[in-house]
């Protein structure tokens, strides 16, 4: 399914990246996403952290993620 429709980036694409290592700021940097309209971000936030934590860094913050309040913001838990 296509998660940033601005620049055509897929959730396979999103989750192949993360599963690899690649931190948000650089899917960001490299694929564009959740840099124009913003409508993206959280889902593809989601699927990062998602395919992060299979991709074998369940030892970063990522695996403790929770909703923060009504924004749908993902945060590691314990940074609100």
């Amino acid at each position: 399914m296509i998660v940033c429709v601005c620049h055509q980036v897929s959730d396979r694409t999103i989750a192949q990246r993360s599963r690899e290592g690649v931190s948000f700021d650089e899917l960001q940097f490299e694929l564009r996403v959740a840099t124009q309209c913003g409508r993206c971000e959280d889902c593809a936030r989601q699927v990062h952290a998602e395919a992060a934590c299979a991709g074998g860094r369940a030892a970063s913050a990522v695996l403790y993620l929770h909703k923060s309040g009504a924004t749908g913001h993902l945060t590691p838990q314990g940074a609100i």
